[in-house]
Parts: structure tokens; C-alpha cells; sequence
């Protein structure tokens, strides 16, 4: 797989709700923080202010518009910024399952969301590799973007047999559409690396083989720069050094094994490039905070 389809397949996103919010007149919604859970919505109609906690400056949406939380951090969404908030949970609370929730009388703004739990025990090693906010604005050239957006918006408002299903696989692609629309525009991070032609060439090196003992001049050879200058820009882009990084994604895809497989440690250490396993233990639990074993206990 490629890079974004690895980390995507390691924090494991499970959307658990998806509904519409038709909302008129003056409203604001404060959604509270939620650990291990990404948000993804997209402004059908209308235009809105959006506030995250983290962030200084509020945002402007658009129609088209659509934005991804990737840290589950509290939120508020508002037809003003001075309007006195609702919580979401008094206003979604009859939408757990799917279907549109209207607001004030609706008519002013309609918004499609998602909301994802993702994997706890990883989540946290990949959370620095994601900006707080992924906003991509319209555009004339998304247009699968706004097909899976209206899709999901009819989903929603008429559901049938099937729609459950059918609202979680769209839910899915709107994510990917989304971060796949945002490459090349994050100001730093994961994101921006995998746009970068030269950088991506090594981090995809790293995830096809990472028990390679690689080091930084072969990955730089590979992405066609001095060592330096990739060593530099590497760091500059995703905020770990080449080599921390590797380490810290066979950490991932070694949390990811023992509660998948009753594999020895020594095996998962040897595929992994380690040539003793306890080599690879002092390396697990410095990255992850515990022996492999008292990982797999308390993840099992």
C-alpha cells in the first residue's frame, strides 16, 4: 500500500454516526472534545463560521467547503460568532442512527458530517503527523469530492434499505477524497511530505520495506538530494528526523500485530530488522511506553 493508505489502515476509522443539519436563523453548536474520534463535514448550502479550540484565528466555510478534525479537540460551529451555543448532544441527539436534523426552522445551511472513533493505542503516535484542521475549498475540479457529498446528503434525507451501510462506506471516501484534496497545502506534516515527489519516494521506501536497515543517505539517494539538504527537508516537513521516523512506524506496525496474531516477540523483532528481541523490546517500550508484552496484554 501507499503511505496514506497504511496510517489510514493503522488508526483502523470507524464511522459511528453521520447525519445532516439544516439549520436557519442565528445558531451555534459546541461539539466537546472527543479523544480518538476525527470529524469530517462539508457545507452543502449556506456558510458558516467554524472554531476550534488550538486554533487562534475562526474560520470561514463556504458552500462546497468541506473540513476534517483529525484530533477530536472541541469545536463550534455558528452562523455568528457572538450566538449563544447549543451542545451537540441536544442537537444530534435524535440522530444517532443517521438522518437530518433541523434547526430554527432550517433553510439557511445544510451540512453533511461524519464523525470516526479511531484506534486509541495508535492514535496518539500518529496525532503530531496531522494538522489541527484539513480545509479544502471548493473547487471546480472536485468533482467525486461533491458526488460522494450529495450521495451521502440523499442518504440521509431519504434513507432505505441499505443506507446504513451505504452512509459508512461514504463516510469513508469523503475522509480519503479529503486528505487526498489537502496534499500539497498542509503547512507541515505527514500531509506535506507525501506531496513532496522526493520525500514521498523515501517515506514509501520506508513503509514497502521498513526491515531494511536504512540509513539517512540511502533514503537520499533515493529521493534524489544531498543528504543534508533531504535530512533538512525531511525534518522541516513531517517534524521527526527520517530515521526517528522509521523507527517510530515499525513500532506502529509491531503495536498493530500482537493483538492480531499470537506471534512470538522474537518473530515480530526479526521481521521488523531487529536481530535480537531484546533490541527490539528497549526500542518498543521507549516509543510506545511499555514492554511489547505489556502492550499486547492491555490491547488485547
Amino acid at each position: 500500500m501507499d503511505p496514506l493508505s497504511d496510517i489510514l489502515s493503522l488508526l483502523k476509522p470507524v464511522n459511528y454516526m453521520s447525519a445532516g443539519f439544516d439549520g436557519g436563523g442565528d445558531w451555534a453548536i459546541v461539539f466537546p472534545d472527543q479523544t480518538d474520534t476525527i470529524k469530517c463535514a462539508s457545507i452543502v448550502k449556506g456558510a458558516c463560521w467554524l472554531t476550534v479550540e488550538g486554533v487562534d484565528q475562526p474560520l470561514r466555510l463556504e458552500t462546497g467547503d468541506c473540513f476534517i478534525l483529525p484530533r477530536g479537540q472541541t469545536f463550534h460551529l455558528a452562523s455568528k460568532l457572538d450566538a449563544d451555543p447549543a451542545q451537540a448532544e441536544d442537537v444530534f441527539g435524535g440522530a444517532k442512527y443517521g438522518g437530518v436534523v433541523t434547526w430554527n426552522g432550517g433553510g439557511d445551511i445544510f451540512i453533511v458530517s461524519s464523525r470516526f472513533s479511531v484506534s486509541q493505542q495508535r492514535f496518539g503516535m500518529l496525532l503530531n503527523l496531522l494538522p489541527f484542521i484539513v480545509h479544502i475549498r471548493r473547487e471546480a475540479n472536485q468533482g467525486e469530492l461533491r458526488w460522494l457529498v450529495e450521495r451521502m446528503m440523499q442518504e440521509l434525507q431519504a434513507p432505505s434499505p441499505g443506507s446504513l451501510l451505504s452512509l459508512q462506506h461514504l463516510a469513508h471516501m469523503i475522509l480519503l477524497q479529503a486528505l487526498r484534496r489537502h496534499l500539497g497545502r498542509a503547512d507541515a506534516g505527514l500531509l506535506k511530505a507525501l506531496a513532496d515527489e522526493k520525500l514521498n519516494v523515501a517515506i514509501s521506501a520506508m513503509h514497502e520495506n521498513p526491515a531494511l536497515n536504512w540509513t539517512v543517505q540511502e533514503l537520499a539517494d533515493l529521493a534524489g538530494m544531498s543528504r543534508s539538504i533531504f535530512a533538512e527537508r525531511f525534518k522541516a516537513a513531517v517534524g521527526t528526523a527520517p530515521i526517528d521516523y522509521l523507527i517510530r512506524w515499525r513500532m506502529l506496525l509491531a503495536s498493530d500485530r500482537p493483538t492480531n496474531a499470537s506471534e512470538p516477540i522474537s518473530a515480530i523483532a526479526y521481521s521488523l530488522g531487529y536481530d535480537s528481541e531484546g533490541a527490539f523490546s528497549t526500542a518498543f517500550k521507549r516509543v510506545m511506553g511499555r514492554s511489547p508484552r505489556q502492550y499486547g496484554r492491555a490491547h488485547a
